[in-house]
């Protein structure tokens, strides 16, 4: 009875039978969660440890760069005509903005609409609804007025930054010249574009490892500011005020459409004043036509009439056909060439070469001319600055319409002489009678200061161009065509010149009138050129318009320059009696 009993007792005993697929199952999901993470680890850290990278520097890496404001431009005395004021921009971070519910506060967020000329709904949309976008620019250059009432309504999410805006202080009088800037600080035109690089410079920059607290623990790398360049200029502030002064009142005076003028230093090429009119004002551009900011005395070239005289006289001179005692007969007072007329307004007999620039004889040039070589006149007017680049490297300038052609017809040949069939710029013309007041040395012209002048090349033999002063003196003496650019206490002489504007087909009603002279005529030191473009009315001639601009510019200039007097009365150098004007 007691056997059975120990034998089940036995089979109790018996260890419970493991189920083999349970353990494998388990092992092997332990194993690849194991190398799914050494795996994930080993393409994290090993293969493509860059997405890391990034995510911890986003979160501690930071970047500070300085700010570094726009060079100043200056005239030859230092006077400031662009400089740079710090300003701010406001500005709004449209996830802060929708976050914070910044717009339920309607009357900050009206408030901050209409200090910034916007409706609520307009400042809204500007911002957006994109939770994902962190920066909008609201409003650029903003006063400090502005800036101030913004800071004190504390919308949630608009935020302030530093940047700089460009001041003219001489406003419309260099507006053309020195150009302006947009926005960004970046010079759109003028000189503020030509010399863009060196005013901009490089701001500093700083790239640094922060912590949990914000606090700077690693300077990765650093980069110091180049500090911008001044740009001293040629130009003598006082004398650009004077010029554009006189030039403005003339133009407005005259009801003509626009007008320029140039002064230049004979000796150095350096120019001391460059103005047009109309201007603008610079700081404030709303609303300006664009045709306004055109600097006219570099980019728009004319038909410079009998100002080329002088030019076409010395050519004989330099080729041999005319010595300085050739007398011309201009009588009638016309001739016939190829089928169209040359006329003076009156017989002027027989004259000298000085009376044919001071009666502005176009029969006096056009005979003298016809017996040079019309290569050779090309080549004088080339060498004295005429159809090239005057070499002040001022963007936008023209070079003219100049030709080259072989082929010309006596009255093409005749008409070049005394101004048609070529154009020039104002700055151009001033460059020749620059070389003519320089003893016949062509120097390329500079906008900027220059301590020492350029050579230059001789492009006249000096006993001509000194002849040639005196005998455009002549055409400011009395029985001139010049006598209202006389300048009280000083000797000046120059060239008037009056020509019809061309149309399609042929020539129109409208007149160019211009002067260009030089002065002290004992001893040159300036070359001036007043260029009136269109006047109405009865009065269009060069020595009735032009010649007293000059003559005001001129005279104040040398002045300003304290240049002495050479004379107290005027000479009275006279070719022939009576006479009325041809340029």
């Amino acid at each position: 009875m007691k056997a059975p009993v120990k034998k089940a007792q036995a089979k109790n005993k018996t260890p419970p039978a493991v189920q083999g697929w349970r353990f494998a199952f388990v092992l092997v999901s332990i194993s690849a969660v194991f190398v799914a993470l050494i795996a994930r680890a080993a393409w994290l850290q090993v293969l493509e440890p860059d997405m890391l990278v990034t995510q911890g520097d986003l979160r501690s890496l930071r970047v500070e760069s300085g700010q570094v404001m726009r060079g100043m431009i200056l005239d030859r005395h230092g006077e400031a005509l662009a400089v740079s004021v710090p300003v701010q921009a406001i500005w709004a971070d449209p996830k802060e903005v929708i976050e914070r519910r910044a717009a339920g506060d309607e009357r900050r967020w009206h408030a901050l609409a209409e200090i910034l000329q916007l409706t609520p709904q307009q400042l809204a949309d500007r911002i957006g609804d994109n939770p994902q976008r962190r920066f909008v620019y609201l409003q650029r250059q903003v006063n400090p007025a502005v800036v101030d009432y913004v800071r004190k309504l504390r919308v949630p999410g608009i935020h302030f930054r530093q940047e700089s805006r460009r001041f003219y202080p001489a406003g419309e009088v260099v507006a053309q010249l020195i150009g302006f800037t947009n926005v960004d600080d970046v010079g759109v035109e003028g000189l503020e574009k030509r010399f863009n690089d060196l005013l901009t410079g490089t701001a500093g920059r700083k790239v640094f490892r922060k912590d949990a607290k914000g606090r700077e623990i690693e300077v990765l790398e650093r980069e110091d500011a180049q500090e911008p360049t001044n740009i001293q200029l040629s130009i003598d502030q006082r004398i650009q005020a004077v010029a554009y002064r006189e030039l403005k009142k003339a133009v407005l005076s005259n009801g003509a459409a626009s007008g320029s003028a140039v002064v230049i230093d004979v000796y150095t090429g350096e120019i001391l004043a460059m103005v047009n009119s109309p201007s603008f004002n610079p700081n404030n551009r709303r609303n300006t036509p664009v045709y306004r900011f055109r600097n006219r005395a570099i980019t728009d070239t004319f038909e410079p009439g009998s100002t080329m005289k002088p030019l076409a006289v010395l050519s004989a001179l330099e080729y041999g056909s005319a010595n300085l005692d050739t007398l011309v007969d201009v009588s009638p007072g016309f001739m016939r060439i190829g089928g169209s007329w040359v006329r003076d307004p009156n017989n002027y007999g027989t004259l000298s070469l000085t009376g044919i620039v001071q009666k502005s004889s176009n029969m006096g040039v056009a005979r003298l001319v016809l017996e040079v070589p019309q290569q050779h006149v090309i080549g004088l007017y080339h060498n004295v600055g005429l159809g090239q680049d005057s070499g002040a490297s001022i963007i936008g300038e023209s070079t003219g319409i100049f030709s080259f052609r072989q082929r010309w017809s006596d009255f093409e040949r005749a008409t070049f002489s005394y101004g048609y069939g070529l154009s020039v710029t104002a700055v151009q013309l001033a460059r020749a009678y620059a070389t003519i007041a320089n003893g016949g040395i062509n120097r390329p012209l500079s906008i900027l200061k220059v301590n020492e002048p350029e050579p230059g090349e001789r492009a006249l033999k000096e006993e001509y161009a000194q002849a040639m002063l005196e005998m455009m003196e002549a055409s400011i003496a009395p029985g001139g065509t010049a006598t209202r650019a006389q300048i009280q206490g000083y000797r000046v002489g120059g060239k008037t010149g009056t020509a019809r504007k061309a149309v399609a087909g042929g020539y129109g009603d409208d007149y160019i009138a211009s002067f260009a002279g030089v002065g002290p005529i004992s001893n040159p030191r300036l070359a001036t050129v007043v260029v009136i473009n269109e006047p109405a009315g009865d009065f269009y001639h060069g020595g009735e318009i032009a010649a007293p601009v000059f003559a005001n510019i001129m005279g104040a200039a040398m002045q300003l320059l304290n240049l002495p007097p050479d004379a107290h009365t005027l000479p009275r150098i006279t070719a022939v009696r009576g006479g009325q004007h041809a340029g």
